[in-house]
């Protein structure tokens, strides 16, 4: 089964209080999860990161074998496919696990898409940060 998981990660401040959210739909575009958690103080590079790792856990739950990955953040879309390297020592972790996530679905994807186009899962981000 394939399915298309939304992601985003804020920081108020960098660092400063963050959170992750996702938005996993059927390729129909029907929402079947949305799901956020608050990250304590952390920049927003970590915040995405985590935005990434939550998604694709809620994906893998629902039995997805096959994942397309959308995001606004250019920096680790480009890392993740290999385009960049991660030069910050701190994230190398984060990025090896995301990794690790990815290779356990058959098949993946991931791109950057315009902020307007990732909205639910910046709202998500948001409204985590204000009910704080």
């Amino acid at each position: 089964m394939k399915l298309v998981v939304n992601v985003d990660g804020g920081a108020r401040g960098n660092p400063g209080p963050a959170a992750a959210a996702c938005v996993v739909r059927d390729t129909d575009g029907h929402v079947l999860v949305e799901d956020s958690e608050l990250l304590g103080s952390v920049t927003n590079n970590v915040a995405e990161y985590r935005a990434l790792l939550l998604g694709l856990a809620r994906a893998r739950e629902l039995g997805a074998d096959e994942v397309e990955v959308l995001g606004d953040s250019e920096l680790v879309v480009k890392q993740v496919q290999g385009v960049y390297k991660v030069r910050h020592a701190a994230m190398r972790p984060l990025h090896a696990e995301a990794l690790a996530a990815l290779r356990s679905f058959s098949s993946w994807s991931i791109r950057a898409v315009p902020r307007a186009q990732n909205a639910d899962a910046d709202a998500l981000v948001n409204q985590a940060l204000d009910a704080a």
